[in-house]
């Protein structure tokens, strides 16, 4: 069967160039070699007019047309200037085009930087737009709104964590994307048209294939254009338009959320981690605002996020060995929100609506099935224990909404829940937060298993661990699939949440590492590089996802729930709580009008009051409320048709007719530049400075993560202390007096719990991962306190006397003992009496060895030994040692017994 793979975008540059009655948008690949022309007309004052050329033009014929452009436009045949075609700007790509109350405007990528590359698949971050408006002056009907529409546009900032791809279909998961490379294509190839055909011919023409001359077939590939998942494309609604008019290869579209990637060495063998979050284009808006779900199920601050691990010394997305684990977050299912007329921190939560056959809830899971198969497991972290009832109202009508779908589903495809009051169990002293978030998530990663595209090592089953016996998922022939999702939530789905997701995705990321044959079992302890270079992913996800809905960066991390966190954190948390309040009483409905316009939520019209004029976006995101829908769904059968037969595998990755039809399939040469990803990825037609490749600017746990000190054991798996890192594990601070006062914080961290403390949370986990778990997150570092003063009166001979005795163990500058210097002297003297031997013939060892006894033997010397005398004590301790290793237990004696109660009493009373 051919190879498939996915189709590279052949306009990734363009130049706009104008004259006064057009727009000529030139659109090259990266290598430079196919032009592609798009003309958009200037005389029309509202209606947008684009002709697409559909002719692939090289590089001396995009030239000539260029000057015929140039020439057929100046008003006089001699004349050079302004007149005639003017270059405008470059960019990498059309965001969208589109209208308030006067004409069209366009809004190109100007300026962009690379985040993340995935198997040769480069990810992009916009760094910078410009917005152009397509009517001509002489043509313009102003406006008084106009300018006002604009900047409300303008607020959302597209410089500000939007990401794109060119070959690398962002919308979908990883999972999806692999897994679509393997269906079978061969009865859903498209017939090409003839100006494919043109196309096709002249690549052959450029590309050669050595084996065409010797009789032997071409090899052909399933060149692959897949539709996006529109639900986190952010520019859907402003392509929507132009969609069906030009070429797909001028589509473009963009996600909104986060994306990071650090390299992990493992004895110099890189491993990138890479952090993808996609938000939800669909209820989207700022945290007061916008909260529970709409009629059609989309949820408030719904985000996907995607873990990817992957080998990164093999570069292809089919040869190399990847893996991925996705789970999701977002707002209550319910028909609920609060009121921030009362200008409270904390407004009250009010349910809008009675739903009492969970038909939005209904809603919003199916979806859910539909995209990542069964068992959906939720985990609610509401509050349950409130002298106020606030947070409890939801997981009071949650709770009955999931018993009431569940009893229409398979028992196999229910809907787990699982509701645990993160804040209570925060503020007791008694109990663990991230010990019980590991039971937690150790029992939802072996429900619903990882992505991998590998099989099996050879080694996991001569060595098997009882852990991966139990894994989850779905097994094929070439790996394995992620069957399910987690979903977790709180009120505002930030800092509990991200707590929670980091721990889950350190227990997936075990799994990985462990799939991909980097470690020997699937276990992550704390204070290892690996964790904190995951840690920091997670952090600076959580604080961005957090801008982007609450206004403020995270108020509570992980190390805040670790209780290591500096005395100076309360200081932040504080502040990040009064902008979080500040943002949300002041700027919020700005933002919220800025997403509804780009979203298209609400399109300025004539007939229509303007947006700042209505009293709210209620109707806007409810479309029932403005109209009767057409069809009503079962509240029984309240899933869509078709998912049931395929579950727990999820019906978008499922080889049907519906999901092939989302697919365009074309047959094309393997030298063919739209899939040579090689080409594409290493540019061997371009000068490249190895300085400025994005590898060598990525975050490096060696780098970052790794003590600088000699002799260090270079494992990303060892645990060290905060002092040994190469990059403070509690922040970037000033002075060093603020760094030992984290580490004093560290070290007076509570023990860990005990057993009858947890012994209710969970029987998933064993007592032994339990004690290992707690010693690793709650490991108090001894480390002594310096004044200002004193640091300051440090003599430089202490500090070489320090740095001498962290690489070698002892103090070199200190004088030896008298002791030891006999020591030496008697080894000495035993090495030159030693040549002397090696030079006689006949050996007198009292002429040669005059050497005193220097232990309790009675005969010391290099040729003779006698072994120490051992008493009845030692001898009977020891048989009692050997006889309890064969499982021979000899009876305690009163002492023993006496022994024991002591050593209870001091621990556990």
């Amino acid at each position: 069967m051919p190879q498939a793979a996915a189709t590279i975008s052949g306009i990734q540059r363009m130049v706009l160039y104008e004259t006064r009655a057009r727009y000529f948008l030139v659109g090259t690949n990266q290598a430079q070699t196919k032009h592609r022309v798009l003309k958009i007309d200037r005389t029309e004052p509202k209606d947008l007019v684009i002709i697409d050329d559909k002719h692939v033009y090289n590089q001396q014929e995009v030239r000539e047309l260029l000057g015929r452009l140039d020439l057929g436009n100046r008003t006089k045949i001699g004349q050079k200037g302004s007149s005639g075609l003017s270059r405008a700007l470059s960019a990498f790509g059309i965001v969208g085009f589109v209208r308030f109350l006067e004409g069209h405007y366009i809004v190109l990528i100007t300026k962009r930087r690379k985040m993340a590359d995935i198997g040769g698949h480069s990810i992009y971050k916009i760094e910078d737009t410009s917005m152009i408006y397509i009517p001509n002056d002489s043509v313009r009907v102003t406006h008084p709104d106009e300018a006002r529409y604009v900047r409300i546009f303008q607020n959302v900032d597209l410089s500000s964590n939007f990401y794109f791809s060119y070959s690398y279909d962002l919308s979908h998961s990883l999972q999806y994307n692999l897994t679509l490379l393997q269906r079978p294509f061969e009865l859903w190839s498209s017939p090409t048209s003839s100006t494919e055909e043109e196309v096709q011919k002249q690549s052959k023409h450029d590309s050669f294939d050595i084996f065409e001359d010797e009789g032997l077939p071409t090899q052909v590939v399933y060149g692959l254009q897949n539709e996006p998942y529109y639900k986190y494309v952010w520019n859907g609604k402003l392509l929507e338009r132009v969609k069906d008019i030009v070429h797909h290869d001028w589509l473009m579209y963009i996600i909104h959320g986060f994306c990071g990637q650090s390299k992990l060495l493992i004895y110099g063998r890189p491993v990138h981690v890479t952090l993808i979050a996609r938000r939800s284009s669909k209820f989207a808006g700022t945290r007061f605002l916008k909260r529970g779900a709409n009629c059609e199920g989309d949820v408030a601050n719904e985000v996907e996020t995607e873990q990817i691990i992957n080998d990164a010394s093999v570069m292809s997305l089919t040869a190399g060995s990847y893996s991925s684990y996705v789970q999701v977050r977002g707002s209550v299912p319910l028909y609920w929100s609060q009121d921030i007329s009362t200008m409270m921190p904390k407004p009250p939560i009010r349910l809008d609506q009675s739903d009492p056959y969970a038909h939005v809830a209904a809603l919003h899971f199916d979806q859910m099935l539909q995209r990542f198969g069964s068992p959906i497991i939720i985990l609610n972290l509401v509050k349950k224990r409130e002298k106020r009832k606030h947070e409890k109202i939801l997981s009071e009508e949650l709770y009955p909404a999931v018993l009431n779908l569940n009893q229409f589903l398979p028992p196999e495809n229910c809907i787990d829940y699982i509701a645990w009051d993160m804040a209570r169990y925060t503020k007791s002293k008694l109990c663990n937060v991230l010990d019980r978030l590991s039971m937690i998530a150790e029992n939802v990663v072996k429900r619903t298993g990882f992505f991998s595209n590998r099989s099996d090592f050879y080694c996991h089953t001569i060595r098997p661990d009882d852990r991966w016996g139990d894994l989850g998922g779905h097994i094929t022939a070439s790996g394995r699939v992620q069957t399910g999702v987690l979903r977790t939530n709180c009120v505002d789905c930030l800092d509990r949440t991200n707590t929670a997701q980091f721990m889950v995705g350190k227990c997936a990321l075990a799994y990985q590492l462990y799939a991909l044959g980097m470690i020997d079992k699937p276990k992550l302890q704390f204070d290892t590089d690996c964790v904190r270079l995951f840690e920091e992913l997670y952090e600076d996800h959580g604080d961005t996802l957090s801008l982007q809905y609450g206004g403020s960066q995270l108020v509570h991390r992980v190390k805040t729930y670790r209780k290591i966190a500096p005395w100076t954190q309360h200081s932040k948390d504080i502040m990040q709580t009064l902008s979080r309040y500040y943002s949300n009483a002041f700027s919020d409905a700005d933002r919220q009008d800025a997403i509804n316009l780009f979203l298209q939520v609400y399109q300025p019209s004539e007939s229509k009051p303007h947006l700042w004029e209505l009293p709210t976006d209620f109707y806007l995101h409810q479309k029932n409320s403005m109209a009767l829908p057409q069809d009503r769904r079962s509240y029984t059968l309240w899933w869509s048709a078709g998912i049931l037969s395929y579950l727990p595998v999820a019906y978008d990755e499922v080889s049907c007719e519906d999901n092939m039809k989302k697919i365009q399939v074309k047959r094309v040469n393997r030298f063919e530049e739209s899939i040579d990803i090689y080409t594409e990825f290493f540019k061997p037609y371009e000068l490249t400075s190895f300085d400025d490749t994005f590898g060598i600017a990525m975050t490096n746990s060696a780098r970052e993560f790794m003590p600088k000190t000699v002799g260090v054991d270079p494992s990303p798996f060892t645990v060290r202390k905060p002092e040994e890192t190469g990059k403070s594990v509690l922040g970037n601070k000033s002075s060093k007096e603020e760094t030992l006062l984290q580490r004093k914080t560290a070290a007076s961290a509570p023990p860990p719990p005990s057993e009858e403390a947890i012994s209710s949370t969970s029987e998933d986990d064993s007592e032994e991962d339990r004690d290992d778990d707690g010693s690793v997150s709650q490991r108090s570092t001894p480390i002594k306190l310096l004044t200002e003063t004193g640091e300051s009166t440090r003599t430089q001979e202490e500090i070489q006397q320090q740095s001498v005795k962290e690489p070698y163990g002892l103090n070199l500058a200190e004088f030896p003992a008298e002791k030891d210097l006999l020591i030496y002297q008697r080894f000495a003297h035993l090495g030159e009496s030693q040549h002397r031997v090696e030079r006689t013939e006949r050996i007198n060892l009292a002429n040669i060895i005059c050497l005193e006894p220097v232990s309790c033997f009675p005969e010391d010397s290099i040729y003779g030994l006698s072994p120490p005398q051992v008493d009845r004590d030692s001898r009977e301790e020891f048989e009692s040692h050997v006889l309890m290793g064969q499982g021979q237990l000899r009876v305690l004696c009163r002492e023993d017994m006496l022994m024991y109660r002591e050593y209870v009493k001091n621990r556990y009373m």
